[in-house]
């Protein structure tokens, strides 16, 4: 796909941010929509079917935690980027946007050269898919790349994607650690994120899955382990 191919939509309650990262974003021949606060959001995305949503989290009459939930909870956009670009740099705010699917969590102010740079790094993905098998069995659980499904004792799980792609390359070679930087590089596009990013999905992986699974490997990455009964 080619950029102008790419669809974003933007969605905060501060013209001068929206028409800013428009700006920039529109210069790399991205095509670009807005919406000023969440509900305008969803309206906005079930429209346009945007590729990658970039969005705050306080905004008024639906903040974009609450929105990104329900964005998750329609098929349409199971596949869809999210990441918010907010003020808000607390734990607890990082941990709750990945509990509701995000995919990234950036922290204002950003220069707009880096947030290009991640944009580019996020949508990576249409581009260059990870070369697997694309159905994966162990015993009950099973992962499927065609149908982005997970399935653990004939019960359909539901992944956000990063938490799918994650588990599905960790899978993908049983027993073999994963180094954390080669997790950013597949899973994330190379895109830089904080290290806690990875041990976020990996517990939400654990809490979803059981921690039998999964192996940290202090000090270098994780791995998946078979488990038979």
């Amino acid at each position: 796909m080619k950029k102008k191919d790419f669809k974003i939509l933007l969605v905060d309650d501060e013209p001068d941010i929206i028409e800013i990262i428009r700006f920039n974003l529109e210069q790399q021949g991205y095509e670009i929509c807005t919406a000023s606060d969440g509900l305008e959001a969803l309206k906005v995305a079930k429209k346009e079917l945007p590729h990658l949503i970039i969005m705050d989290v306080m905004m008024p009459n639906l903040d974009g935690i609450e929105a990104c939930e329900r964005l998750r909870q329609d098929e349409r956009f199971s596949k869809t980027i999210i990441m918010f670009l907010t003020a808000r740099g607390e734990d607890y705010s990082y941990v709750a946007a990945f509990d509701a699917g995000a995919d990234d969590y950036v922290t204002k102010p950003i220069k707009p050269k880096v947030l290009v740079s991640k944009v580019k790094g996020l949508l990576r993905r249409f581009k260059e898919e990870i070369n697997l098998e694309n159905q994966l069995v162990f015993n009950e659980l099973i992962i499927d790349r065609d149908a982005y499904k997970v399935s653990l004792k004939g019960k359909e799980l539901a992944l956000p994607r990063k938490e799918f792609e994650l588990i599905y390359l960790l899978a993908s070679k049983p027993g073999i650690v994963f180094k954390r930087e080669k997790i950013m590089e597949k899973v994330w596009g190379g895109d830089v994120v904080g290290d806690r990013t990875i041990d976020v999905h990996i517990r939400k992986l654990r809490e979803k899955l059981g921690d039998h699974y999964f192996k940290t490997v202090k000090g270098i990455g994780y791995k998946f382990i078979k488990f038979e009964k």
